[in-house]
């Protein structure tokens, strides 16, 4: 069975804690990732290699990887340039996820660039796009990717107030290849509608895996009743 049949119509727990986070650490993660696991997820979505070598001693499922890094002068931290691919790629990740928009990248180079040079270097490694528009999506099923996914509906200046489950139904009338629906699919009931759509799975992250924004929720309602 292919990674993408693996997890169809199932879910994929983004286990990722930040540098600022209260859980950055690789082990800990990697028993986010088994928590996750027992709770019936199918695949790991997972920051760092750090962070994939030590949750793949814990679990064996497909892993989504990426790199976050900051470069100076761009917004594309997703996997942002050919280096972090290739360190993926080293690491043998199943699935290779990237910023897919059409921001400027760190080497000033188009998406459509970067993922040219990326597909002629590794022809058969599998891909994924995270995208922020439908025409983000089309440009990137057209480019060659595998996978795409609404990750980045919101975060970019041009899709403030863009909606992810519609942007998710949209790419999924428009394009050919898997839509994984990822982005703010933060409640049982959104996971539910976004299968039932048409999504090929779901990601869902911090509403399992970020226990401050999780307090802050409830800590918000607190608030909320107590000056009511």
């Amino acid at each position: 069975m292919c990674i993408l049949e693996q997890i169809q119509k199932n879910l994929i727990v983004s286990c990722q804690a930040l540098p600022d986070e209260p859980l950055h650490d690789p082990y800990i993660m990697s028993k986010m990732a088994l928590a996750a696991k027992q709770g019936g997820a199918t695949g790991i979505r997972a920051n760092t290699v750090k962070d994939i070598q030590a949750i793949k001693q814990e679990v064996d499922l497909p892993i989504i990887g990426i790199i976050k890094k900051d470069y100076q002068g761009s917004n594309v931290f997703i996997t942002p340039t050919l280096k972090e691919v290739d360190e993926l790629f080293q690491e043998g990740i199943d699935i290779i996820a990237f910023d897919a928009t059409k921001q400027e990248r760190p080497d000033g180079k188009t998406f459509l660039e970067f993922f040219t040079e990326v597909r002629a270097k590794y022809p058969k490694q599998l891909f994924m796009a995270d995208v922020s528009t439908l025409e983000e999506g089309i440009a990137a099923e057209k480019a060659g990717v595998d996978v795409v996914a609404p990750t980045l509906t919101g975060y970019t200046p041009y899709s403030k107030g863009t909606v992810p489950m519609n942007l998710l139904e949209e790419l999924i009338d428009h394009v050919s290849i898997p839509v994984i629906a990822e982005g703010n699919f933060d409640t049982p009931e959104k996971v539910k509608q976004a299968l039932h759509i048409g999504a090929h799975a779901v990601v869902v992250g911090s509403a399992i895996t970020r226990p401050q924004y999780i307090t802050k929720k409830f800590a918000d309602a607190v608030n909320e009743g107590v000056t009511q």
